[in-house]
């Protein structure tokens, strides 16, 4: 699986591609591509948040 920052630069390479060939379909392919990108960064920051909140609650650190 691609990660994120790779996601987002393919989606605006067919999402460009699209607009310049008037190709609709692959115009929203590269939005698509975008916002995977884009939910996976999100994804990955409540995760990263959710490691704080737990090492906050450990008495131990």
């Amino acid at each position: 699986m691609a990660d994120k920052d790779t996601e987002k630069a393919k989606g605006k390479l067919k999402e460009a591609a699209g607009k310049a060939t008037g190709d609709k379909r692959l115009e929203t392919e590269g939005k698509t591509d975008q916002m995977k990108g884009k939910v996976r960064e999100a994804g990955e920051a409540v995760v990263e948040r959710a490691k704080g909140v737990r090492d906050s609650l450990d008495p131990e650190k």
